[in-house]
């Protein structure tokens, strides 16, 4: 096994720039256009209109639950019980321009998937977005019976009255993050834990927000790629192969007739108001959605580099691009109303909140 203290060829991390550059534009402004076009079989959520072209619009009827009566809500997200004074933000709906949403049914989904599991992979996103299903399921059966399972990277919920599972596996990188004798390393290459997930009747993925940590906060010494260790590595090239081998995993071991297969895209951070026009101000205090036609920030590099890997992709992969319309969320952030996370939390999102939105398009999508 070989050290290197240098990041890879520096002609890889120019094709990445290229390839950026060229495509961050139209990738991100025809994304219904790319059905089908790319060689893959990455599959947006609907084949109808664009889900993920619209607008949020207020609605009296909102949220969809009552945090207070929600028993799977854990400090980081629970906004309400923190302290948080104002309510708008939970009274926004997303509505695409060409088309509706159907509403969420959470005794139709129990019906639906009786005898099912159905399982999120991915870090505390994947996290998020799994409490806010248990959380819309429970509103519609609030005394059904229900066994919740928690042990140390995996967690369990039962519907016991109609035999689903949704179940949660947290690995911030899909990829193996192993302890060996050199410490802990990152293998860009490896999946071996990937054989929790097999089984599963739907699997829901999610990886991004700690390929780019550093510092006392990354969870890395080391990434491995071949036989070859690396003190560090660009990100973008890192997330690139990462993301590549999960590509690889999902031919290698989905079979579409026994299990779908779902990808949360890229959940959008709000720490910097520049990429709102709003220089000197973050998640802090917003009370409201950006308004504008157009997201002054632009895509997230991270979204570009997931439209080429799932050409990589020949079993059916739904696609469910949370990026822009989440963008516009500026609001939805716990911020400084989280139980466990100190500080202005601008990554996370509170419950009820924006996931319960994420949930609906995967409702959607699912029964579609």
């Amino acid at each position: 096994m070989g050290f290197s203290s240098q990041e890879n060829p520096s002609s890889l991390y120019f094709f990445f720039f290229l390839l950026c550059l060229t495509t961050v534009v139209s990738a991100y402004t025809n994304t219904s256009s790319n059905i089908g076009e790319e060689g893959g079989r990455r599959e947006l959520a609907s084949w109808k209109c664009n889900w993920f072209k619209g607008s949020w619009v207020y609605d009296v009827k909102y949220p969809l639950y009552d945090p207070y009566k929600c028993p799977f809500i854990d400090p980081q997200f629970n906004c309400k019980k923190y302290g948080r004074p104002d309510n708008f933000y939970l009274k926004y709906r997303w509505q695409p321009s060409s088309c509706s949403l159907p509403r969420f049914n959470g005794l139709y989904f129990l019906r639906k998937m009786r005898g099912k599991k159905i399982m999120f992979v991915g870090d505390s996103l994947s996290t998020n977005m799994w409490q806010s299903l248990a959380c819309l399921i429970h509103s519609w059966v609030p005394n059904a019976r229900y066994t919740l399972l928690r042990q140390k990277g995996l967690a369990s919920l039962t519907f016991e009255d109609y035999g689903v599972t949704l179940k949660l596996y947290r690995t911030q990188f899909l990829v193996d993050l192993d302890t060996e004798n050199v410490g802990r390393v990152l293998k860009l290459d490896s999946i071996k834990q990937g054989k929790m997930w097999r089984g599963m009747d739907v699997l829901i993925f999610n990886s991004w927000h700690w390929w780019t940590h550093i510092d006392h906060i990354q969870p890395w010494d080391y990434m491995e790629d071949g036989n070859r260790l690396y003190k560090d590595m660009n990100r973008l090239v890192a997330y690139y192969k990462g993301m590549t081998t999960w590509a690889r995993w999902v031919n290698a071991f989905v079979n579409p007739s026994k299990t779908k297969v779902f990808f949360n895209g890229v959940s959008p951070v709000h720490y910097d108001g520049r990429d709102w026009g709003e220089p000197m101000k973050s998640c802090k205090s917003q009370t409201q959605p950006f308004y504008g036609r157009k997201y002054p920030g632009g895509p997230p590099v991270a979204w570009v580099i997931l439209n080429k890997v799932f050409r990589r992709l020949k079993k059916p992969v739904y696609w469910l691009d949370i990026t822009g319309l989440s963008q516009l969320r500026k609001d939805a952030h716990p911020s400084a109303y989280s139980g466990n996370h100190p500080g202005n939390d601008c990554s996370h999102w509170c419950l009820p909140g924006l996931p319960d939105t994420w949930n609906v398009l995967f409702y959607s999508a699912l029964f579609s």
